[in-house]
């Protein structure tokens, strides 16, 4: 009971020193110090340790790979470009940039995934309300966050969440469309106008139309060509494990083009996020041994056994709400282990999906996407508080959520 009691403790101060960054040190410190606690204080063995730190190997892979093909984009110019480009057909509409540019989003969390919308798209983003001279840029900031999660299981690989929920039985493109499609599109809709409907005052302000193109680089070309065919890899493959070949051929690539030391890439990728997910498993690892896992999966079959609507909801409520407690990478991990055991119908595992992937725009440290853009942000020069984000998160992601569920009562 002491060791339940002592896990449950650390994992709860692992958690908040995370969102709330004591210090305003990195929140992969407080992830890794929570585990290495649990290990001194032999809460949990090493192996433990191990096995939780290899269950996110995926994860880690295509972190790695998207972390270094933004990188690149970034320093060869593709960002800037893109950004004069969407300013130029913005035509001077704050409205118009702030739908281009959830429109571009939206695409990039599909092909790409979310965590590629936070870290790619950000930069991109930064750099055209820079480029636009807007005066507020908080909107088109938001987009990133917001969208990043809204479309975040149209396809598998749209988030890592869903391969970690479905572990190795996720199904097939064929099979997923039909079950996730028309929650999708009522996610990215009812998002849109939600973010919209709360930034409207914001979004009037003029932005500037007269933007000159920089030149377009061979290897900004080489670096685009190297997203787009990762996009399509990830398509066919519907995993994750070709992420870190395509980033790494691309760097290479990129440059043997311009002849550059590799340093200046690699000292500026985000790499703290790789512990940071490390620490999270570690932790989930931990919780597994208090019994989590089995109390969970027994409510669920109960539940389950006298309404499978009212078990679908309330799971899908419940681990939205636990995403932004602790994360939606290690709630996702929980919550598919204990539907799996649980033995309960697809309809129950579909909404619970759908409650870690929209979940998590409630708050900064919903899901890792998130923590991914808030970063970004800060390399560029910007800022978001928790409570800002928090208090238009409430006003966007329940109503999405209710919406989506319902929506999914009718898809297959």
């Amino acid at each position: 009971m002491y060791a339940n009691t002592a896990i449950w403790t650390i994992s709860g101060l692992t958690t908040a020193g995370v969102i709330l960054r004591p210090l305003a040190w990195p929140e992969w410190v407080w992830a890794v110090a929570g585990a290495l606690l649990l290990l001194a204080a032999q809460l949990i063995t090493p192996s433990t340790a191990l096995a939780g730190i290899k269950q996110g190997a995926d994860v880690y892979l295509f972190l790695f790979g998207m972390m270094l093909l933004s990188e690149v984009a970034r320093v060869e110019g593709l960002f800037d470009w893109l950004a004069a480009w969407a300013t130029q057909q913005a035509n001077g509409s704050a409205r118009r940039l702030f739908l281009l540019t959830y429109v571009v989003g939206t695409v990039v969390t599909i092909f790409l995934s979310n965590d590629a919308t936070a870290v790619v798209l950000t930069p991109a983003v930064a750099a055209a309300v820079r480029t636009a001279r807007v005066g507020d840029p908080v909107p088109f900031l938001l987009i990133c966050a917001f969208i990043a999660n809204a479309a975040s299981f149209v396809l598998p690989i749209s988030n890592p969440a869903n391969l970690v929920i479905y572990g190795q039985s996720i199904p097939p493109l064929l099979d997923w469309l039909p079950r996730y499609l028309l929650p999708s599109i009522v996610s990215i809709v009812a998002t849109y106008f939600l973010l919209a409907w709360s930034q409207r005052k914001r979004l009037n302000q003029k932005v500037s139309s007269d933007i000159s193109m920089p030149p377009l680089k061979a290897s900004a070309k080489l670096a685009a060509a190297g997203i787009a065919l990762t996009a399509l890899v990830l398509m066919g493959a519907s995993t994750f494990d070709m992420q870190a070949v395509a980033g790494a051929i691309t760097t290479l690539l990129v440059l043997g083009v311009e002849r550059k030391s590799p340093w200046p890439i690699v000292k500026d990728i985000s790499w703290g996020v790789l512990p940071l997910v490390a620490g999270l498993f570690i932790l989930v690892g931990a919780l597994k041994q208090t019994g989590l896992l089995g109390s969970i999966s027994d409510l669920l079959h109960q539940l389950a056994g006298q309404s499978v609507i009212a078990a679908a909801w309330g799971a899908a409520l419940a681990v939205a709400v636990g995403s932004n407690l602790a994360n939606n990478l290690p709630v996702g991990l929980v919550a598919g282990t204990a539907v799996q055991a649980a033995g309960v119908s697809d309809h129950v595992a579909k909404a619970v999906l759908i409650g870690v992937d929209i979940g998590p725009n409630l708050s900064i440290t919903g899901s890792l996407a998130t923590i991914l853009w808030l970063t970004a942000l800060r390399r560029e020069g910007h800022d978001i508080s928790g409570a800002m984000f928090l208090k238009i998160g409430v006003v966007v992601m329940l109503p999405t959520l209710l919406l989506a569920l319902a929506a999914a009562e009718f898809s297959g």
